[in-house]
């Protein structure tokens, strides 16, 4: 939220908040409050729908509501401002407020909480695209532009689909539902979690020679924003990426015990070892590096074709390897189902991505910014590895094995540093007994 000034009164600008890496605009769906009427700073002052979640914006600051910019039923970039708030009791609001000079960018609305994948670059503040309004179908139902353009290019009619968005709203997923015949919910996109070369059920032999198609649409809008977060990241960070292996036979005995994932393990091993080595737990904001006392742990997951968002288990370090693998399950299927709220992807202090359901076995992950760090936990492969006894009697056994990278912030940490809290996590992992 950034504010001018007026002869007679502060103004607030509300503005459109990012919600995810891939998430480049969000429809507003109702004010709270009507021009002229009071709002507590906090309360929720406005609705907006995106690809991703449903969300209620707060009110930066107590006042009145001076102006709407962006009426219901608009969608617009991030970054832009929906309407101003006369900060106070907002009895002097001028008429006319002052514009702000162009290019100015909106803060954040909370500092120093961290955005989903990436935090979004300062956006100067647009007025809504021309043809950005949804319109009123004679159904009295509102679409977004994106499921009207894909119900046309389809001919599908939106006033026989079934919403699954907030209040019946239809949304992308339920449109292509019907478009690939099953007129359901789409199946669960994969999240990424370990397995050691397993192909998903779900997802389509790739054929031997792959048809091409052209197209002069160039990338979407989704993959534009994706690769502007990461080069953003990039471009900010002094990335560096550390990796160690790690025998996981004593995790896969013990998961096998209670039945979780491998990655709630790792989510347990990862938190302990940040209160060892707080200093990979902060973000860096410009020259402001701060380390934060709680472990907020953000698990990457994916969305197929919508992308990827970042949920956030706050409080970390207060769950139990069960009370992990919960939380992770429950924010996976929230995520898939468009119900996370924007608390569930902000604030997060450390990141982990597992692309092993995949089969890869390294990759180099890009920071979620502001944090330093982030770890990529890989399959696991059963491989012939040297192992040494109790009497230091080397032999060659099969062990099931994972690789883990940790990308780090070297204008935050050094090499050193980063490889101790690696061999850390790795060591938490192999002291299960197997």
């Amino acid at each position: 939220m950034t504010s001018s000034s007026t002869e007679s009164a502060t103004l607030v600008d509300v503005t459109m908040p990012q919600m995810g890496v891939s998430v480049a605009e969000g429809t507003v769906v109702a004010w709270r409050v009507a021009v002229g009427e009071a709002i507590e700073a906090e309360a929720t002052i406005v609705d907006i729908s995106t690809d991703k979640i449903d969300s209620e914006v707060p009110a930066p600051v107590s006042g009145v509501l001076a102006e709407i910019i962006v009426e219901p039923d608009q969608t617009v970039e991030v970054g832009t401002v929906l309407g101003r708030i006369a900060a106070g009791d907002g009895a002097a609001v001028s008429a006319t407020p002052t514009p702000e000079p162009p290019g100015t960018p909106p803060a954040a609305r909370e500092a120093p909480a961290a955005p989903e994948a990436l935090a979004a670059p300062e956006t100067p503040a647009a007025p809504a695209p021309s043809g950005a309004e949804s319109t009123k179908p004679a159904d009295g139902r509102h679409y977004s532009p994106v499921v009207q353009r894909i119900a046309a290019e389809h001919g599908v009619d939106l006033a026989s689909v079934r919403g699954t968005g907030r209040n019946g709203r239809v949304r992308k997923q339920d449109v292509l539902a019907v478009v690939n015949g099953n007129g359901a919910t789409p199946a669960e996109a994969p999240m990424h979690i370990e397995s050691p070369y397993r192909p998903d059920p779900d997802l389509p032999s790739r054929p031997r020679t792959p048809a091409v198609t052209k197209s002069g649409e160039g990338l979407s809008r989704m993959r534009r924003t994706i690769g502007e977060r990461m080069k953003q990241s990039l471009d900010t960070a002094a990335t560096c990426t550390t990796w160690i292996e790690a025998d996981m036979a004593g995790v896969e005995a013990a998961r096998a015990r209670i039945g979780v994932t491998a990655l709630a393990f790792v989510a347990r091993a990862t938190v302990e070892t940040l209160r060892e080595f707080p200093a990979l737990n902060a973000w860096l904001n410009g020259e402001e590096y701060a380390r934060v006392q709680d472990v907020n742990l953000g698990i990457a997951v994916s969305l197929g074709e919508d992308g990827l968002i970042v949920p956030v288990i706050h409080n970390a370090h207060e769950l139990s390897v069960e009370g992990l693998a919960a939380r992770i399950k429950d924010l996976a299927r929230r995520a898939r189902a468009r119900e996370l709220s924007a608390d569930d992807v902000l604030g997060g202090t450390f990141t982990i991505t597992a692309p092993g359901q995949f089969g890869s076995i390294m990759a180099t992950p890009i920071i979620n910014q502001p944090q330093v760090g982030i770890l990529d936990f890989e399959a696991v492969v059963k491989r012939p590895v040297v192992v040494t006894d109790a009497d230091g009697n080397d032999s060659i056994a099969i062990r099931p094995m994972t690789i883990m990278g940790l990308s780090w912030d070297h204008r935050a940490l050094d090499g050193a540093l980063s490889a101790q809290f690696l061999a850390t996590v790795k060591r938490r992992l192999e002291s299960l007994p197997s």
